[in-house]
């Protein structure tokens, strides 16, 4: 039986890794479809998406926003900040007030920490909320933001990946977790990072198929740990089995196989949010694959 192919972009980041091991490894049935893995920066799939170049693609929750015209959000691969989420640092304690007079290397526009630190900057001012941002920052791949504040290029580093277990490292520390501030802020709500989304051209019956597939990845991952965390280790940038693993566990969990109504609503909140800030054009409403 002929397969159709399909492009899936993912991080090359040992959570997705974790993820799409049983695809990566042929370890499922994947029927009617074989899948071709593009690994590239969030930012890069982000930018992707909203030219509608890939079939099924990792995603920013906040890039969700403007490339919904174009995909669905599929109801499994979820990253979730659960109490923890992007950190900003420096080399020295900052202030919410002294950062946002500083330069910030951030590591892209449409990621959900650029968002969430938008929202977070906003609050010391609740005016100054609008589509143009009003603080200082460069733009820098998220493998390299460490030497962008070692260098002095930035002051700042909005720290994503693995860099939220690894900044100790690098001599810096942390001004904020924007995933405990967005918590305090919503009810203990997990701060919504990033998704899986599926392009609208295919009918609602082959999405749904795909979804199954990919969710039945998700579960092997989970049911057969060791194996898929040794299969991620390849991707595990300056971290040992140990602390690989633990970052697997902050962003594949229950959270990545069923967003759930609190999962939902924590992206109607971040969104909202936004759109009351000015910072997204558009209030959004959620299509999920079902």
């Amino acid at each position: 039986m002929q397969q159709t192919t399909l492009t899936l972009g993912h991080s090359p980041d040992p959570d997705d890794a974790f993820m799409f091991y049983a695809l990566a490894k042929n370890l499922i049935p994947t029927h009617d479809f074989r899948f071709e893995h593009i690994l590239q920066d969030i930012q890069t799939l982000n930018e992707r998406a909203t030219r509608g170049e890939l079939d099924i693609t990792a995603v920013s929750l906040h890039a969700y926003a403007y490339v919904s015209d174009k995909y669905a959000l599929l109801p499994s691969g979820a990253s979730m900040g659960d109490g923890y989420g992007p950190i900003l640092v420096a080399r020295q304690k900052f202030s919410r007030e002294e950062i946002s007079r500083k330069k910030i290397a951030v590591p892209g526009t449409l990621t959900s920490s650029f968002l969430a630190m938008q929202l977070w900057l906003a609050a010391e001012n609740p005016d100054s909320g609008h589509l143009t941002p009003n603080f200082d920052f460069v733009v820098v791949p998220f493998d390299q933001i460490f030497k962008a504040v070692r260098s002095g290029r930035a002051d700042v580093g909005l720290i994503i990946h693995e860099g939220q277990l690894t900044y100790q490292n690098e001599g810096l520390v942390v001004c904020e977790d924007l995933g405990v501030w967005w918590g305090k802020q919503n009810d203990g709500l997990p701060l919504p990072l990033g998704g899986n989304v599926i392009h609208k051209k295919f009918p609602p019956d082959i999405r749904r198929k795909i979804s199954d597939i990919l969710t039945a990845s998700i579960q092997f991952s989970l049911d057969h740990r060791a194996e898929a965390v040794q299969h991620a280790l390849q991707f595990a940038r300056d971290m040992g089995h140990d602390l690989a693993e633990k970052f697997v566990g902050m962003y594949v969990n229950h959270w990545t196989l069923d967003y759930g109504e609190r999962g939902r609503e924590a992206i109607r909140r971040f969104l909202g949010q936004a759109f009351e800030r000015g910072l997204i054009l558009h209030r959004q409403e959620l299509e999920f694959v079902v």
